[in-house]
């Protein structure tokens, strides 16, 4: 039978029967390797030859006590996890570079080994002077947490077999390097084969592992999406340079809620963990300016108040420019078509911009309402009342869908000081005493009540 090569993306992970210079999923060149199998063994050898051992089956009905958790102290990290640390746990951590990942873990270790879970932490991308350096500028330097800078997966397995602890941060994924898999630190392979092995020791052992992880341009985790499989849980770790939030949003988790956020502020001293993000995204609105609305969003479980800011100019361009910052673009796109197809309000000459305030992303349907009366609110310069929130899905009709948990949205609204709301018609009634609720039906109808034209 003959040999079949397969060869795999470094950076995105697609497959390929044959070498190329530039991927054709990703469009990176140079980044097309070999893949070399794990394991050596004779291909054509039947299962059927040796008889295993029978699983034990359950019904759907057992009853099993829930996993216990332990706590960090840090109210928007376990929030995050789900209610606090699982052991034999595996987490998988990624984020654009500088954004503040080992700085996080570092506080998070530290929190931990205070709270009586033994902690190794192991560093592949710096020395452990330089982590120590770090933890003395947070003020962790008393932490009873042990320390190792080391890249050789097998010597890190041996030294966790020997210290035995409860909790292994393992910063990064990316750098550990298998001597058992025939390629560069870094690669598919050995990313597959040392997120492999560590999330087996994790099971095997009963000792919780967090893997930090790289993310590609597109700021997906780098590297083949098993990895992502394998883990139980995935936080990405999100923010944007110029501001000082930063958002720890879970994207999968087996012991809780997905979706789920945690909001951050960096400081001299670290990060600090933000109670109320709410207030903290609106503490910087002033006064009533056009191109200004306030979005009542959910992220998770928890309701999160934001501010979009829509800017809309006449275009010295033949084609108009259509930036959007925190949401998506194609969406932005969806919501001027229906603005102008079913209001008759165009866009068309005009440059369109759309920021969310604060960093944050918003990839709810809800907030479509909420541009809709920016752009609105940009283009006839006319600025919407302060104390006012918006929210609700638009479909192409032009009709307006009902957003889900509007009453803890509006009791978010209400606790902030927030007086009106403007929502969808129909679905579940929620209503928040002293705050006063106007219904739409459709686009054409908020666009007459809001601006006074239909």
């Amino acid at each position: 039978m003959a040999k079949t090569n397969s060869f795999t993306c470094s950076s995105c992970g697609a497959s390929f029967s044959k070498w190329s210079g530039r991927c054709e999923a990703c469009g990176d060149w140079n980044t097309i390797v070999q893949e070399v199998p794990l394991s050596a063994g004779p291909a054509s050898k039947s299962l059927g030859a040796k008889r295993g051992s029978a699983v034990r089956l359950t019904d759907l009905s057992t009853e099993e006590t829930p996993p216990p958790r332990t706590l960090s102290g840090v109210t928007e990290l376990d929030r995050v996890l789900g209610g606090g640390l699982v052991p034999a746990s595996a987490l998988l951590v990624g984020g654009d570079p500088g954004i503040g990942k080992s700085t996080l873990l570092l506080q998070a270790a530290a929190r931990f080994a205070r709270n009586g879970l033994k902690t190794v932490y192991v560093s592949g991308e710096e020395a452990s002077a330089q982590v120590r350096m770090r933890a003395q500028r947070l003020g962790l330097a008393d932490a009873p947490v042990k320390l190792a800078a080391e890249t050789n997966l097998r010597d890190i397995l041996t030294t966790l077999e020997a210290e035995k602890p409860e909790l292994a941060i393992i910063d990064s994924i990316q750098t550990m390097w298998a001597d058992n898999v025939d390629s560069a630190p870094g690669s598919v392979s050995q990313v597959r084969a040392a997120a492999h092995e560590l999330t087996t020791f994790a099971k095997r052992r009963n000792v919780s592992v967090i893997l930090v992880g790289h993310v590609t341009k597109e700021g997906q985790i780098a590297g083949p999406r098993v990895v992502e499989h394998m883990v139980d849980t995935v936080l990405y770790f999100e923010g944007e340079r110029g501001h000082q939030f930063r958002i720890l949003r879970a994207v999968k988790n087996r012991f809780g809620p997905a979706d789920e956020i945690g909001v951050f502020e960096m400081t001299g001293r670290g990060l600090a963990e933000v109670t109320n993000p709410s207030a903290l995204f609106l503490s910087e609105r002033g006064q009533p300016t056009p191109g200004s609305a306030v979005f009542a969003g959910i992220e998770g479980t928890r309701p999160v108040l934001v501010e979009l800011q829509a800017l809309v100019a006449p275009s010295p361009h033949s084609q108009p420019r259509r930036t959007v910052v925190g949401w998506d673009g194609g969406r932005l796109a969806m919501i001027l078509a229906v603005l102008e197809a079913r209001c008759g309000i165009p866009f068309a000459g005009l440059d369109v911009y759309l920021n969310v305030a604060g960093g944050m992303k918003i990839s709810e349907p809800a907030a479509d309402l909420a541009v809709a009366a920016a752009l609105l609110s940009a283009r006839e310069d006319t600025a919407l009342p302060a104390d006012t929130v918006v929210f609700g899905e638009i479909s192409l009709s032009g009709a307006l869908r009902p957003a889900p948990q509007t009453e803890n949205r509006l009791k978010e609204a209400q606790k902030l000081g927030f007086t009106a709301a403007i929502a969808p018609a129909g679905g579940k009634s929620g209503t928040v005493s002293g705050l006063a609720l106007t219904r739409a039906t459709d686009l054409t109808g908020f666009v007459g009540e809001v601006f006074g034209a239909g």
